[in-house]
């Protein structure tokens, strides 16, 4: 066997894995004052215009109809493209709260809109409107979220540095006929939140 041979299979030399232990190491050492949420999949080509919030069947959601103590996935910002749409990313629970959360209010304070990206894993939870339960739970490993804040408060996602353990959510509006609308988000940690990160209470 040649020598290049035999090198070759002794695989990493300690000199490169130590080259590669710097890297990492500077690497490291740097991420702290990385901004990560500027590259996070936030949907930031969001309308700078309210929209109606549209729901699975393609109706306008209305207060007047719109059950208590519910929940469906919504599609925001929706492009018209069945493949950019179906993006986990661009899917939040847009929840009626239960009664005693102030749900059968007839204004914007019944209603929120978070989501759906758990932000322990990025596994996808939901609202679970049972008695008992009424919270939103994530199915990979139970972090649960508190539907009136969309803090979480039992999980590895509770266990997280705010703002890591607060969904990020859309400011919703209700006309006088009860038809809701999202207003123009802001996804930074201060404001609407970042997908995937959390949002500052």
């Amino acid at each position: 066997m040649s020598e290049a041979e035999t090198k070759k299979s002794e695989g990493l030399s300690r000199r490169d894995f130590l080259r590669l232990m710097g890297a990492a190491g500077t690497g490291l050492a740097f991420a702290p004052f990385i901004p990560f949420g500027d590259y996070m999949p936030n949907p930031n080509q969001a309308s700078l215009e309210k929209v109606p919030v549209i729901l699975p069947d393609g109706s306008h959601a209305n207060l007047n109809s719109y059950e208590i103590n519910s929940a469906q996935v919504i599609t925001y910002p929706a492009t018209g493209d069945a493949a950019l749409d179906a993006e986990a990313f661009r899917k939040w629970q847009f929840i009626r709260l239960p009664e005693e959360l102030g749900g059968g209010k007839s204004d914007a304070t019944s209603i929120r809109a978070y989501s759906m990206i758990c932000l322990h894993l990025w596994c996808l939870w939901k609202y679970w409107p049972d008695d008992g339960r009424k919270r939103g739970e994530c199915p990979c490993h139970g972090s649960m979220y508190d539907p009136l804040t969309g803090t979480a408060f039992v999980g590895p996602a509770s266990l997280q540095a705010a703002p890591s353990d607060t969904l990020p959510e859309l400011t919703l509006e209700v006309d006088s006929d009860g038809f809701v609308y999202i207003l123009p988000p802001k996804f930074d940690a201060n404001s609407n939140g970042v997908i995937g990160y959390g949002r500052f209470t």
